[in-house]
């Protein structure tokens, strides 16, 4: 049942992404990492397994960014599709068997691609938009430089959950106090 009530959570978090793509977009990977406050606020039984019913549920939001994404034209749709189909080839093999250090060799870049693109509208005109107004499709040289950025980014990412497991022994009370003792820590 537990498994249920979150899964309901993830998927309802993740529809906002189809009206709004960055903000949408933000919220379904918040709501993802709140995993770690909701199993410990809902005792329902817990979730065997969590590792694989995660990265099940993932395939909703990761889809509906797909589905947004194929919207978009040019660079921008070719790249995501791209990292969709690489970071599907790992969730394969992840659930071949592989184990979740794999995932480093398969990181989620889609996701911060996704973002990026779909934050360009927000950013000021001067970065992305033509005189007239119109945003600028992306060039190559500032896709690749973004990408890598991404990459390095996802890739320590995807290093501290699954090859580190930094956090599988971190509670929602263990990140309160650490946020709490960053913010109001000496300066």
């Amino acid at each position: 049942m537990e498994a249920l009530v979150i899964a309901l959570i993830r998927v309802a978090g993740s529809l906002p992404v189809l009206r709004w793509a960055f903000l949408g977009g933000l919220l379904a990977v918040f709501i993802d990492l709140s995993d770690l406050f909701w199993r410990q606020l809902i005792d329902l039984g817990g979730i065997p397994n969590y590792q694989e019913w995660d990265k099940w549920v993932d395939q909703v939001y990761i889809l509906l960014f797909l589905f947004v994404a194929l919207r978009w034209s040019g660079l921008e749709r070719r790249i995501a599709v791209a990292l969709f189909a690489y970071r599907l080839v790992g969730f394969i093999a992840f659930l071949a068997g592989a184990g979740r250090e794999i995932l480093i060799f398969f990181p989620n870049v889609f996701e911060f691609w996704f973002l990026y693109v779909a934050s360009r509208p927000h950013w000021p005109k001067r970065f992305v938009r033509n005189p007239d107004g119109e945003l600028k499709p992306l060039d190559r040289p500032t896709a690749i430089r973004w990408l890598i950025i991404l990459a390095v980014l996802k890739i320590f990412h995807e290093y501290v959950l699954h090859t580190g497991k930094w956090l599988d022994d971190f509670t929602a009370l263990d990140a309160l106090d650490a946020i709490w003792n960053f913010i109001s820590g000496p300066f």
